[in-house]
């Protein structure tokens, strides 16, 4: 008797979206599947990987300096909306208005906070 162990089926976690989690619940339903599992595996052995091209920008890190009341205030709001910090903060570039009007309003009411 061989003293190699066969390989485990170890859990996967991953996380879904909302209608994505709909989809595999309404997948195991139509292909009258039993498990979450099975609905997964159905999908890796049909799709083409070789043939997958990643759509999604080209990230690059960066390093800034924050008061650390500002810090604080980020990791509470990441917190309670349940993302990351860096998630937040694309969000917050995302909506940047760059107009100098916009920015010297925002450095203003930012000055009047630390008084």
């Amino acid at each position: 008797m061989s003293g190699k162990k066969s390989p485990s089926w170890a859990p996967l976690t991953f996380d879904l979206t909302q209608p994505q989690a709909a989809k595999i619940e309404a997948a195991r339903r139509l292909l009258g599947l039993g498990t979450q599992s099975e609905v997964v595996r159905a999908a890796i052995g049909q799709f083409d990987f070789a043939g997958y091209e990643a759509r999604r920008p080209v990230h690059r890190q960066i390093s800034v300096r924050l008061a650390p009341e500002m810090r604080e205030k980020l990791r509470q709001y990441a917190k309670r909306k349940n993302v990351s910090i860096g998630e937040l903060l694309r969000v917050a570039l995302e909506k940047l208005v760059t107009t100098k009007t916009a920015v010297r309003k925002a450095a203003r009411a930012s000055l009047r906070r630390k008084k």
